[in-house]
């Protein structure tokens, strides 16, 4: 692992979800850009290797005769590009948070990079793991809900309402580090699971990008109409500033015969209802169930759950040697940083339609 040492809480997170159905063992990192907490760190974890440089430590590891086959990168997005980079040319398959770099140019040269190695780039676009989420995109698949004529997606927040200092938060508000504000932090969710769900491409993007805490140096509220390719409308809102919602996601589909909706907040359902018909309500496990459930009918299933899948699918594309259908790769990560792209250009020219 790189990053993620003490202080970090998606650290943390991606740890849990590795460990959760003992498909991967921590067995080195370099935690921290600080050497000695770096190494603080990894004895609180009991790491058999900590390194104080990422570049030492993908050098090393790679000439290991039990060197690590992957890592795992969750630092601010600003070096997401350099710490890939060093891995995959390394030959060591990478896990990297999202989104998978600050800038589109960044993104391009990562994938330009990834396509000369022979290590696998996955990212961890966390919503891709529920269940219910995997069986959305099924039923979208499937032609169950006619031709999809709208997608509307929300992930809205309330911890940056106020000025906010913290390990959590300096990054994120710093353009340097993060690349951008609400946007890339959590827009860039919400875009990748209109897309995952709906299986449709964003063609193009009419976006408002505000800043409403005073002195605050990136967007802190996103909204935004989405034309997808084929035809398809939508509508984007992420936000940090929403008094009232901790952790809202919910995405909408409507077809020409039917229509599904999700949230996080009751992650366990899908509502899915057809024209002329009663609404239902669709559970893990039930009649007709074509996703992955990881405990039995009945039992709550969530965020960690849904990390642990991710990786769980991780270590299957690695023992295979190729990435499996619908798990976040290279791709969605440069189709994420042009939608962010697109969506700040839009905003700065007056929120005019731009392709993506």
């Amino acid at each position: 692992m790189v990053g993620g040492g003490q202080g970090a809480f998606i650290g943390a997170v991606h740890r849990i979800a590795a460990r959760l159905d003992n498909r991967f063992e921590l067995v080195a990192g370099a935690l921290s850009s600080d050497p000695e907490r770096a190494q603080t760190s990894a004895d609180e974890l009991g790491l058999a290797r900590s390194y104080a440089d990422y570049r030492v430590m993908a050098v090393a590891e790679a000439e290991r005769d039990d060197g690590i086959q992957a890592v795992s990168i969750v630092t601010p997005n600003n070096m997401h590009l350099p710490m890939a980079k060093a891995f995959l040319q390394a030959g060591i398959h990478v896990i990297c948070d999202k989104p998978m770099t600050a800038t589109l140019a960044e993104a391009r040269e990562l994938a330009e990079i990834a396509a000369q190695s022979n290590a696998l780039f996955v990212l961890t676009h966390t919503y891709a793991g529920y269940p219910m989420v995997r069986e959305a995109r099924r039923l979208v698949a499937s032609g169950a809900l006619g031709d999809i004529r709208m997608v509307h997606v929300e992930y809205v927040q309330d911890w940056l309402a106020r000025p906010v200092t913290g390990k959590q938060a300096d990054w994120r508000v710093d353009p340097a580090q993060s690349g951008g504000g609400a946007i890339g932090d959590i827009g860039s969710h919400a875009g990748h699971l209109a897309r995952y769900v709906s299986g449709l491409e964003i063609g193009s993007v009419a976006a408002q990008l505000s800043t409403f805490v005073e002195g605050r140096q990136v967007d802190d509220d996103a909204q935004m109409m989405l034309r997808f390719v084929g035809g398809a409308r939508g509508m984007l809102w992420a936000s940090q500033v929403a008094p009232g919602n901790e952790n809202e996601i919910r995405i909408r589909v409507i077809g020409s015969e039917a229509s599904l909706d999700w949230c996080q907040t009751r992650c366990n359902e899908l509502l899915f209802a057809r024209l002329d018909e009663p609404p239902q309500t669709l559970t893990r496990g039930g009649p007709g169930f074509g996703g992955v459930a990881r405990v039995p009918s009945g039992h709550p299933e969530g965020y960690l759950e849904a990390f642990g899948q991710l990786y769980a699918d991780a270590a299957d594309a690695i023992q295979a040697g190729s990435m499996p259908d619908g798990l976040p790769g290279i791709e969605d990560g440069l189709k994420g940083m042009r939608f962010i792209a697109a969506t700040i250009e839009s905003s700065k020219n007056g929120s005019v339609w731009t392709p993506v």
